[in-house]
């Protein structure tokens, strides 16, 4: 079979594609069960054949097979050689169902058969023009008729296709990013319990810490133990504690040594339940190892399941690709997710627990500060010297009474120090301290004996004496009552017992923490972990896949069209590059077209597109007449060859020949050993010429193509995850990330292939199989792409020739039939009796860009959903006596 004539990878809907003529070394019938066996959506059963002329009749069983399985509809392609003035068919290709178009002469000046015929297989497999073509050739004489065409073809260089695809793998799979850290702020609820480290609400008034288990008891016991340093602390610092026997009944060093004992046992009763429960994983035995050291553990949550994980990571996932991440981006934030949400086990909190409550907090706690008051020694003895001087102002009293001042300041101070806080009753615990109590006593020695000389000078009255004196010894106590309340403050906030409440509240809340993420949501987070790893690495599997099978077609030769020799071709130099898989097709075998409902492992060739078929070699016809017309006589005026004279423009011209430099080589470098083959679907100007009736334009790309591919790229990678979840609900370790990897090559050659075909402009496959319909519904802007770009912002060709083309008044002269001169005497002379086609891709007129230049739109014109070819298709049916009708008894065996 002639691969350089057929796709390789038609595009679901269009017609199968067969070529009957000399198969060589394969079996036709093989040929027909491939074809038979390829998959057609909506239970419409196409099939586009050629074959020789001169063998329809001689293959009426292999036509009879293809309509054994129901109704099914088959246009003829029957390529004639010089010489043959009749065509032979069997009752099987007669309209309505059939129809055969005659070939006379398929062979061009410089334009080799396959160029002439790779088009127009285009044209016809797509579904719309297929229908179009079989209704009219019903209309005409015995349904066989010779086609006169015209074509524009819209399409992308070579180097604006590669570009584009290479970017738009790029904006795919993305650069590598480092992984980063994950917040709660940034993951769906279900997953911010597991970063947060937050309980649950149901879980706000469960008690931990049973009162009659023995880490309670030892809370309970150091909760008491700092209740009654703080209830002795509060009775000592007042009038009270200086001045009445109550600083002798209460032990604050020995209260704050029993706190930071009984801290340090419930410590110790902590950190053996953590370590005997310190696996990542929650088992009853450890239920009952935390139930035995005092810790009550509740069921799991109701915030929370093992179940909500993988959807939420679904759906988290899903919004990563939503906002436009590429593959590695998302692997890279799901890899952080994966390495928080990990389980550690209790064991890894222990650290935690020795800096809240490690041996250096403990020793501070139970220190022994010292107890200093009466602030500074200079200001006490100018104080108290002063209060003496102010009570030594009573003539003669004073020198006893100022004096006595200046010994009360100094017993107060000396009070201050016999009944200090630090200090045990026993005197076991005894911090030190100093009260000023010497500088006080000379101060108010010197200062009584001042105010007693000053009095007897002024000689005031009495009563002068008796106000300086009460006033004098009301300041001395208040000034001491005032040091003694300061210097217990001082003492009680360096010393900080309280300091073991928030210990404890700190060491419950970590109990509180390790319980409910290392214990109890220790299945869950492994779950969550595993799954996000799992997903993490599938991503950047697919992204690897994408990078290196993205960099080039998936065969040597492009995902097109492979080049097959002729079997008789002289110069083994024009022998192109065959695929090592190609072989013939095994009888029950498929073929390989890519469809969304069948995720094969891409092993399977298409077995109609590698077949090999020893292809005669094109015969040269002599040159054409010098008015530019392919034949001698035309019945339906001359024929210009598009150039200048062109009404519609000339046609692009010729560039530099090259492959896609920037991927594998491919049949369009000659070098590469395809010089001579038709280079397969969107070839460039380089490509090599061009018949008579194709006229090609080529845009280095709308402003959308890449965007377009990108959205389809990441529309078939969400429905290839769409697959793995259950896999990954599972067990995510069992993801087998190549069966993705297969998928994913997949998507890009259906892409590409529909890059080369029509420049994306038809949507891929609807996919059906969805495991959960809600699960996308969010994403419909990515998973829906039936709504596309026109055809103008992808290949950034404006249609306005196009619709110069069809709008154009009906003019045989616009078309070229494919036939040489001395068949013309064979072709029917009535110009009604000829049927017309007008085609063109619906994505020419789609958008603003379309708007305007197709009004006035003939009602006949077909719009194919996909295909980069418009124009007008003409049947001109041959004379009554050119075809024969061969009944089933005289057709013999084929």
């Amino acid at each position: 079979m002639s691969a350089r004539v057929l796709p390789e990878r038609p595009l679901p809907g269009h017609a199968v594609c067969l070529d009957l003529r000399t198969a060589g070394a394969y079996d036709a019938d093989a040929v027909v069960r491939a074809a038979l066996d390829a998959p057609q959506p909506g239970g419409e059963r196409r099939f586009l054949v050629l074959d020789e002329a001169d063998r329809l009749v001689s293959h009426q069983l292999l036509y009879e097979r293809l309509s054994s399985y129901g109704p099914a509809h088959i246009v003829c392609l029957a390529v004639g050689v010089r010489g043959e003035r009749t065509v032979r068919r069997t009752l099987t290709l007669r309209p309505p169902a059939a129809g055969v178009l005659w070939l006379f002469d398929t062979t061009e000046e410089d334009v080799p058969a396959e160029a002439v015929l790779r088009p127009l297989v285009d044209v016809l497999s797509t579904p719309e023009v297929f229908d179009a073509v079989l209704r009219a050739l019903g209309e005409v004489v015995h349904g066989v008729a010779v086609p006169a065409v015209r074509v524009l073809e819209h399409d992308l260089t070579d180097e604006a296709r590669a570009r584009a695809w290479r970017q738009a793998v790029e904006g795919l799979t993305g650069p590598e990013v480092p992984a980063g850290t994950a917040s709660a702020e940034q993951v769906p609820p279900a997953l911010a319990l597991l970063l947060d480290e937050s309980l649950p609400r149901s879980l706000a008034d469960h008690r931990w810490l049973p009162a009659q288990g023995r880490a309670g008891l030892r809370l309970a016991t150091c909760d008491e133990a700092v209740q009654d340093a703080v209830d002795g602390y509060h009775r000592v610092r007042g009038a009270a504690g200086l001045l009445t026997g109550v600083g002798r009944t209460v032990d604050l060093p020995g209260d704050i040594e029993r706190v930071a004992g009984e801290l340090e046992r419930f410590r110790i009763a902590v950190a053996d339940a953590f370590a005997a429960a310190g696996g990542s994983r929650l088992t009853v035995e450890h239920r009952g190892v935390l139930r035995d050291r005092g810790i009550e553990l509740p069921e799991m949550p109701r915030e929370i399941s093992r179940a909500g994980i993988v959807p939420a990571l679904r759906d988290h996932t899903h919004e990563l690709i939503g906002k436009g991440l590429p593959l590695r981006s998302v692997a890279a934030r799901l890899s952080a997710l994966s390495a928080r949400t990990a389980p550690v086990g209790s064991a890894s909190r222990l650290a935690r627990l020795e800096a809240i409550c490690g041996p250096e907090r403990l020793r501070r706690l139970g220190g022994r500060y010292p107890f200093t008051a009466g602030g500074s020694r200079p200001v006490a003895f100018a104080v108290t010297g002063l209060l003496a001087l102010l009570a030594g102002v009573w003539p003669v009293l004073g020198w006893v009474l100022g004096p006595a001042v200046g010994v009360l300041a100094a017993g107060l101070a000396h009070l201050m120090l016999r009944r200090r806080p630090n200090r045990s009753p026993d005197g076991r615990i005894d911090g030190g301290g100093a009260t000023g109590a010497a500088p006080r006593l000379f101060g108010g020695v010197l200062g009584g004996l001042v105010g007693a000389g000053l009095g007897q000078f002024l000689g005031l009255p009495p009563w002068a004496g008796a106000v300086a004196l009460a006033a004098s010894l009301t300041a001395v106590f208040l000034l001491a009552l005032r040091d003694w309340s300061r210097a217990v403050d001082d003492w009680w906030v360096r010393a900080d017992p309280e300091d073991a409440w928030r210990i404890l509240r700190e060491v419950q809340g970590l109990v509180v923490t390790t319980a409910v993420h290392d214990w109890l949501f220790a299945e869950v987070r492994h779950h969550c972990s595993a799954g996000a790893g799992a997903v993490a690495r599938l991503l950047r599997g697919l992204a690897d896949t994408a990078d290196a099978h993205g960099r080039g077609p998936s065969h040597p030769q492009g995902p097109g069209y492979a080049y097959v020799p002729s079997a008789d071709s002289a110069d083994p130099a024009e022998r192109g590059p065959r695929r090592e898989s190609a072989g013939p097709p095994e009888p029950d075998g498929g073929t390989s077209s890519w469809s969304w409902e069948d995720w094969g492992d891409g092993g399977a060739d298409d077995v109609w597109s590698d077949m090999d078929e020893e292809v005669p070699s094109p015969l040269r016809p002599p040159a054409p007449p010098a008015d530019g017309s392919p034949y001698a006589s035309d019945p339906f005026g001359p024929s210009e060859a598009f150039g200048a004279s062109d009404p519609f423009g000339p046609s692009a011209p010729a560039g530099p020949s090259g492959p896609y430099r920037s991927t594998a080589p491919s049949d369009r470098d000659p070098a590469a050993g395809g010089g001579a083959a038709w280079a397969g679907p969107g070839a460039g100007p380089e490509s090599g010429p061009a018949p008579a009736w194709l006229e090609r334009r080529y845009g280095d790309g709308g402003p959308l193509l890449v965007d377009t591919l990108v959205g389809d790229l990441v529309a078939g990678t969400l429905l290839i995850l769409d697959r793995c979840w259950a896999g990954v609900e599972r067990d995510p370790g069992a993801v087998v990330p190549s069966v993705h990897e297969e998928r994913i090559a997949e998507l890009l050659d259906d892409t590409r292939v529909r890059l080369e075909r029509d420049v994306a402009a038809s949507p891929p496959p609807r996919y059906e199989g969805l495991r959960d319909q809600d699960a996308l519904s969010g994403l419909a802007a990515f998973t829906d792409r039936s709504d596309r770009p026109d055809a103008a912002r992808l290949t950034g060709v404006a249609p306005d020739a196009v619709a110069r083309l069809v709008l154009a008044e009906d003019d045989p002269a616009r078309t070229v039939a494919l036939c040489g001169p001395e068949h013309m005497r064979l072709l029917s002379h009535d110009p009604l009796a000829a049927r017309q086609v007008r085609f063109v891709p619906e994505a020419m007129r789609r958008g603003a860009a379309g708007d305007d230049i197709w009004r006035g739109i003939a009602e006949d014109v077909v719009w194919t959903g996909a295909g980069r070819h418009a124009g007008i298709l003409r049947l001109v049916p041959l004379r009554a006596d050119v075809v024969h009708t061969v009944r089933a008894e005289e057709a013999g065996e084929p």
